[in-house]
């Protein structure tokens, strides 16, 4: 699940530069809108050159629609969802989705499947994919059944095209196209001047630069509870990227268990471990929402181990008899040394 990162309040201080003999205040400037089923926003400082926000909106929305067009599988005309319901073969797609389908399969080898980008009929079967019947706990038959469905070697990226081994694979881009999004627009706002800035997708957020005021843009991660929004961690961001996953409100209950939406590819079903949230930082927003992903299947022993072994910056948050207990990476210790764990 993809949570949403506290915006601190952003002040807009005016700075003013003689730029060609004239006088222009750099601004804070924001605009956002709908996609992927929720929201995005920007804020980007607004100097001499760099276009209104009007302007930006109308190429970032542009942009947005076009992700929409090629990897939604909650449209029957998207490019996924027609080589979805093709037969087994290959089909040629833009740069854009071989660079998620690429990404996805690289975390799969490196998990050795913990993380698969054919899960959608699992999903289903569980109900929290786009084409499910209702939640409930399946039976032992329609797990098996589902499991001949998905598997990530049934995928490759050969010569420009997506191949699929057989005719039942599904491809859900979910787990790392908004954080690709993120990036796509933070090199949108690059190529037209703007070089400080904060952009949230979904939930997914990439910072650069700073504020007028020379503040650097500071992110509060959201703590673990499912009935009132409160920070856990608050970091200051430079040219990386945050991506949070957790447990806690997208999930439902059969016969007094929990089951989460969060699915072990290698189990066949929900996640059953102690880890409640784990966020992750890295330059790239895409490598951030996958590796999100990963480690909140993984748990918070193998999480943790992956982490280390991979030079990973990330936060996990695991459920105590005493509460909440967090416990950074090496690599995220070091990237926030100074940094208290409250606001």
């Amino acid at each position: 699940m993809r949570l949403r990162a506290v915006l601190q309040p952003v002040i807009a201080v005016a700075s003013a530069a003689a730029l060609t003999g004239c006088l222009f205040s750099e601004s804070v400037e924001t605009f956002g809108g709908p996609t992927m089923g929720s929201t995005y926003s920007v804020k980007y400082v607004r100097g001499s050159g760099v276009p209104h926000p009007e302007a930006l909106q109308k190429e970032v929305d542009a942009l947005l629609a076009e992700i929409d067009r090629q990897v939604s599988t909650y449209r029957s005309d998207s490019l996924i969802e027609a080589f979805n319901n093709g037969p087994a073969g290959c089909q040629a797609m833009p740069a854009p989705v071989l660079e998620l389908a690429r990404y996805g399969l690289e975390l799969s080898h490196r998990s050795e499947g913990a993380f698969d980008l054919t899960l959608e009929p699992l999903l289903n079967l569980w109900g929290f994919g786009p084409k499910s019947r209702g939640q409930r706990v399946p039976d032992t038959a329609e797990i098996d059944a589902a499991r001949e469905q998905y598997g990530y070697r049934l995928l490759e990226v050969r010569d420009g095209q997506l191949c699929k081994a057989r005719d039942a694979v599904q491809v859900d881009f979910n787990s790392i196209a908004a954080g690709q999004a993120v990036d796509r627009i933070a090199q949108l706002l690059q190529a037209q001047g703007a070089n400080s800035y904060l952009v949230e997708v979904t939930g997914e957020l990439k910072a650069q630069g700073r504020k007028p005021d020379g503040a650097p843009w500071r992110i509060a991660i959201e703590a673990p509870q499912s009935d009132v929004r409160a920070v856990q961690r608050i970091v200051e961001l430079d040219g990386l990227s945050v991506s949070t996953s957790g447990d806690y409100r997208n999930y439902f209950e059969q016969d007094g268990r929990r089951y989460s939406h969060t699915l072990d590819p290698r189990q066949a079903a929900p996640i059953t471990h102690t880890l409640a949230a784990v966020t992750v930082v890295t330059p790239s927003a895409m490598e951030a929402d996958g590796l999100s992903t990963l480690l909140m299947v993984l748990g918070p022993e193998e999480g943790l181990a992956y982490a280390q072994d991979h030079h990973v910056a990330a936060l996990f948050v695991t459920r105590a008899a005493e509460g909440f207990v967090s416990t950074g990476s090496p690599a995220f210790d070091a990237l926030f040394p100074a940094q208290g764990v409250q606001p």
